[in-house]
């Protein structure tokens, strides 16, 4: 299940040492409109270092449960040295106004367009876990605090007590402080859900939070520095993304859909087609046998599914351990995290 699998991974990974790595979110230009390809994969070699594959999502700035969709044969937590492990930079924009932020919980990512900048910023985030999802909604920033200290809710501080964990009354500001250095309150639903930092840095890329968003240090703190009160903030939950490009190819990237209860299992889940999805499978260009086996599969990135002839895309090249892709670079808070 993509939440037990988020809470294994935790648990196995808190006992491994990853060092900070000074990555930062990717970012891509704006295709044509029309189009909603963005990126390539890139290819990257396992050094033999002992390193996981929490190393390579935080190297590349991506999510580790993306890294486990599209690498599904890989040892997470001892990757074989000398394997090539498939970096998922490459996706297909959501289906929405390019204006804002755009979160896609399914896919654990948050975009970022900078106004009046023809580009899209591309953030691995952790989101809420089974029972305490984070919603969808439409909404925009309400406030943004830098420093924050944290006052657990009522219902955090009693689930903790249940697990014989006592909340201080007032988390302050500082290195132990679950929201890290900034957060960005959004207005719908009382004020109480949150784009913020953690002190736990390897749950971001995973279904760990209370309903909050969490974002590694680095790249909350450039968000906030880009992100101005009242900027428009859309959240989905988009399994499937499907596109017609300009050239005529059609792609589908599909991912695990987010567990509804305790015995799912996001690889085998249905998931459900709308109408739209309906017609783009029906229709004669697309290769309904590709994209079954997309549904199947479940990549977490974009697979050709056009159902004629076209050339291949060019492969980027192999990523070395020195030869990652380029990459960018006080207040009371009550809510959930």
């Amino acid at each position: 299940m993509k939440r037990a699998l988020s809470l294994s991974i935790t648990g196995v990974l808190c006992a491994l040492a990853l060092a900070p790595l000074a990555v930062h979110a990717v970012d891509y230009p704006l295709p044509p409109p029309g189009s909603r390809l963005i990126g390539h994969n890139q290819r990257y070699i396992m050094p033999d270092n002992g390193k996981n594959l929490e190393y390579v999502a935080d190297k590349f700035g991506t999510g580790i449960l993306l890294l486990l969709e599209a690498n599904n044969k890989v040892d997470p937590l001892l990757p074989k040295a000398g394997s090539e492990i498939t970096i998922p930079s490459q996706m297909l924009l959501p289906d929405t106004p390019r204006e804002g932020i755009v979160i896609n919980l399914a896919e654990l990512r948050l975009y970022y367009y900078p106004p009046g900048q023809n580009k899209v910023e591309v953030y691995p985030i952790g989101i809420g876990q089974l029972g305490r999802e984070t919603p969808e909604m439409v909404t925009r920033i309400s406030q943004k605090i830098p420093n924050p200290s944290w006052t657990p809710t009522a219902n955090i501080r009693a689930r903790s007590e249940a697990q014989g964990i006592k909340l201080p009354a007032v988390v302050p500001a500082g290195p132990n402080n679950p929201l890290g250095r900034y957060a960005l309150r959004l207005e719908k639903g009382g004020g109480e859900y949150l784009i913020h930092g953690t002190n736990v840095r390897r749950s971001v890329g995973q279904r760990v939070s209370s309903g909050c968003i969490r974002l590694r240090s680095e790249d909350i703190k450039a968000l906030f520095s880009k992100a101005a009160w009242g900027t428009r903030v859309q959240i989905i939950n988009q399994p499937v993304k499907y596109s017609v490009e300009l050239d005529g190819r059609r792609y589908v990237e599909v991912h695990q859909p987010l567990s509804t209860n305790d015995w799912d299992n996001p690889q085998t889940a249905p998931i459900a087609i709308s109408a739209s999805f309906g017609r783009f499978i029906d229709d004669g260009r697309s290769d309904r046998g590709a994209v079954d086996n997309a549904m199947t599969r479940r990549a977490g990135y974009p697979v050709e599914v056009s159902g004629t002839a076209s050339p291949a895309p060019s492969k980027a090249p192999i990523q070395s351990a020195h030869n990652a892709p380029e990459t960018r670079s006080e207040g009371l808070l009550s809510g959930v995290q």
